[in-house]
């Protein structure tokens, strides 16, 4: 496995005190945390729900089950094509 594809594990960054994380293999909730600190999703907040529901539709993982964000942001990109540009989130 090589290092951008290595989950993020031991405590959460907000345990340690550090906000490492590798946005190559975030868990379900960390992806969460991250995006809805980035902006959300039309300034509301990203849930699990929400990343389980795209993945439940098609969004890519890792073989761990965790989310790369550059692949989770170019699915979205594509869905959002294909969808006429209107989104689903």
């Amino acid at each position: 496995m090589t290092p951008e594809h290595a989950p993020s594990s031991g405590p959460s960054p907000a345990a340690q005190g550090m906000s490492r994380l590798n946005p190559g293999a975030l868990s379900v909730a960390d992806a969460a945390r991250v995006l809805t600190r980035i902006g959300g999703v039309g300034g509301k907040p990203v849930t699990e729900e929400l990343l389980r529901a795209d993945i439940d539709a098609g969004a890519p993982t890792n073989a761990d089950g965790t989310l790369n964000l550059v692949h989770y942001a170019a699915w979205l990109v594509k869905e959002m094509a294909a969808s006429g540009g209107s989104g689903g989130n």
